[in-house]
């Protein structure tokens, strides 16, 4: 297994590439976001020391509607909002891994880690690679067996479905019951799961067949 942790651009044009560069010193976390078609619903936090300022940038950007205060401090600021730019979605997907929040921006860049196979990573860096997207790999460790398998978000989700009976049978909480238990959208928690049930069914069947 490998844990990595890149930093990669945006692509041009997207409201959050152009919000961040314009307040560089600020940092953007989308918490949760869900794509329905042309637009997204999500939830952002800004950690900034002009909450006002950006507040005021999101509801003038031709690409954000709806756009709702929730919290806002002298140095964060809590949203929620719907956008027409998805191509964040599409760009992420395209590299073999679905977004997984939050995902941090800053100054046009964006950040994220992965634990994946040698494959998964390989593959995200050839995508990368052939599109011609500007990127730099920040940190990258040769895990062995024992060591971290699924990311910390995976294992909250897992751990939170043992407790809750989600893996039951019969299953004692829905995936929507999960979903609020972490605190995300139902569309996410679906895709965490998923990815870590194949993580390990992959992680599983490679240990059995290596010794038998």
């Amino acid at each position: 297994m490998i844990d990595a942790r890149f930093r990669i651009r945006l692509p041009p044009d997207l409201y959050i590439a152009d919000l961040s560069e314009a307040f560089p010193d600020a940092t953007f976390r989308l918490l949760s976001g869900v794509r329905s078609g042309a637009t997204a619903t999500e939830l952002g936090e800004v950690l900034t020391r002009t909450p006002g300022s950006i507040a005021a940038a999101f509801r003038e950007h031709g690409a954000v509607d709806a756009y709702e205060v929730l919290e806002r401090t002298d140095d964060r600021l809590l949203a929620t909002y719907e956008t027409t730019d998805v191509d964040l979605y599409a760009f992420v997907e395209s590299g073999g891994f679905p977004p997984e929040f939050p995902i941090e921006v800053r100054n046009g860049f964006y950040e994220f880690d992965i634990t994946g196979t040698r494959e998964e990573f390989d593959q995200l860096r050839n995508a990368l690679e052939s599109s011609g997207t500007e990127y730099e790999l920040l940190s990258k460790v040769d895990k062995k067996r024992s060591d971290r398998l699924l990311t910390r978000r995976q294992e909250e989700l897992l751990a939170a479905g043992l407790r809750e009976g989600y893996f039951e049978v019969p299953r004692e909480c829905t995936l929507a019951d999960l979903a609020d238990v972490v605190g995300v959208d139902k569309s996410t928690a679906s895709g965490i799961v998923r990815r870590a049930q194949a993580r390990l069914i992959a992680w599983y069947l490679t240990d059995v067949t290596a010794n038998s």
